[in-house]
């Protein structure tokens, strides 16, 4: 067995070992290290390790039930992030394994874990009608109104939001071309309220807080003039729910749930659904559908004979 060396060492042979041997793309790679980074988060928690760095000794006393323990923590991903997850962390050990530092790997002997899938969480037509009509003052409060109102019309990802530029933005045929994953374009429609709150932003206040010196294409923009973070926008997300009184946990993903869900309860077809999401595959569209009958189930309970009388 070979001695075990810093974490960081291991990776960067591992990260050359997918470059130069199995050829795989940059953005594979990074892919490959930021899920293997929720990994070591996880076990930072388990652990209750002060610091943000997770030693290699922990790496590599993984337990088989540590593994599961994991992925039950993964519930409301998708299948296909889960099954994603579970090639990058097998994969890893198998090298460690390979190259002498384990004489077994953790996941021997484990298939893919078959997770039953959450059901997603969304905000009710009153909450988005609040998050919404919240009052502007501030060039900042346009900015954020122009931010919501576009992804509840659009149900785009966050990364995809807060990437766009110019360009992306058509407002003679009333839509956003948007660069998903595997940078497969899509058109997406916009409605007349995003349209006038995009248009309001752009006319009127982006130029606000434009730096000296300081020029980029993105269209969203923080108080330093430079473009919003994901971190950022969750920020304001959670500003905005604080102010208008929604009191649950709301993050940028529930917005494109709730596009969604309100889509196919108002009758949206779900392969239409599936292109707007930019979804791969039909059966992570189909989620929503069971959210739909939960909504439908509670909306029976108007119907005159729905509940037993005493």
């Amino acid at each position: 067995m070979k001695k075990i060396e810093k974490l960081s060492e291991i990776m960067e042979v591992y990260i050359d070992t997918l470059k130069y041997v199995r050829k795989l793309s940059s953005n594979t790679i990074l892919s490959y290290q930021n899920d293997f980074m929720e990994f070591c988060h996880f076990l930072k928690k388990k652990n209750r390790l002060k610091s943000d760095v997770v030693p290699s000794i922990v790496i590599f006393e993984v337990k088989e039930e540590d593994i599961l323990e994991y992925f039950k923590s993964q519930s409301e991903k998708s299948n296909t992030s889960i099954a994603h997850y579970f090639t990058v962390l097998q994969n890893f050990y198998l090298f460690l394994v390979e190259e002498g530092y384990l004489s077994s790997s953790p996941f021997e002997g484990l298939s893919m874990p078959k997770i039953p899938q959450a059901i997603p969480k969304y905000l009710t037509y009153e909450e988005v009608d609040k998050i919404l009509s919240r009052p502007m003052k501030t060039k900042y409060d346009y900015r954020t109104h122009a931010m919501l109102e576009l992804m509840y019309a659009t149900g785009m990802r966050v990364s995809e939001l807060l990437s766009l530029k110019f360009s992306n933005v058509d407002f003679i045929n009333d839509c956003v071309i948007v660069e998903g994953k595997g940078q497969k374009e899509r058109f997406i429609p916009i409605n007349d309220s995003s349209k006038q709150a995009l248009k309001l932003y752009l006319l009127e206040y982006r130029d606000q807080l434009l730096k000296p010196k300081k020029q980029y294409d993105e269209l969203f923009l923080n108080n330093l003039g430079t473009p919003i973070s994901r971190q950022g926008f969750y920020k304001l997300l959670k500003q905005v729910c604080e102010e208008v009184g929604i009191t649950k946990e709301v993050s940028p993903h529930i917005l494109r749930h709730s596009f969604a869900t309100h889509l196919l309860n108002n009758g949206a077809d779900l392969r239409v659904i599936q292109e707007l999401l930019g979804h791969s595959n039909i059966s992570t569209t189909q989620i929503y559908t069971h959210v739909s009958k939960v909504h439908a189930k509670k909306e029976y309970q108007n119907h005159p004979r729905a509940t037993k009388k005493e």
